[in-house]
């Protein structure tokens, strides 16, 4: 099997209720809205996805885009709006999954990123609003050199599928 190069890396910035769906789901699915569907559509196979979860400011995930964009209208994930399907698809692999208590605090990093260079420091956070993010590759490999650096630690897992992401919790679940 060829893997593909990957010529995007996206951030999504969701929030902690879309964030646990795709956690029980194992990261293996990414759905957009309406309003995301020309971004989706430009995902390919091998592209890389971050998650930064909003409302906690901090980076817990990554996965490769495993397929090309489909349209689901599956009720999946938890909407704040009535007719939101997040109907626009692409299936995932995980790479990278920390444990809740090991997630990375997006304001220790997000000054020394070239994207959020644009807003005066204290702002920050207005780089990471809406949806789905282009990031350059610089920005990605910061933040996954420190995912990777914890994911030596024993307590978290790499590549999980499950709810919990700790490895002793794994291995406890299985005694």
């Amino acid at each position: 099997m060829v893997t593909a190069t990957p010529r995007n890396y996206w951030m999504v910035a969701v929030r902690p209720e879309y964030y646990d769906k795709c956690a029980e789901q194992g990261f293996t699915l990414l759905g957009m809205g309406k309003n995301q569907r020309k971004r989706v559509q430009r995902m390919e196979i091998g592209d890389r996805v971050l998650f930064y979860v909003s409302v906690h400011l901090v980076f817990g995930a990554i996965a490769t885009v495993s397929s090309t964009y489909f349209e689901d209208s599956t009720p999946t994930w938890p909407s704040t709006e009535p007719d939101e399907a997040f109907a626009w698809r692409v299936n995932l692999k995980p790479d990278v999954i920390l444990g809740n208590e090991y997630l990375i605090d997006a304001r220790l990093l997000a000054p020394r990123m070239q994207y959020v260079k644009k807003w005066a420091p204290e702002q920050w956070p207005w780089a990471f609003q809406g949806l789905l993010h282009l990031v350059p590759k610089q920005d990605f490999s910061l933040i996954e050199d420190e995912m990777v650096k914890g994911v030596k630690r024993p307590e978290i897992a790499l590549g999980t599928s499950n709810n919990s992401w700790c490895a002793l919790d794994n291995l406890a679940a299985k005694a």
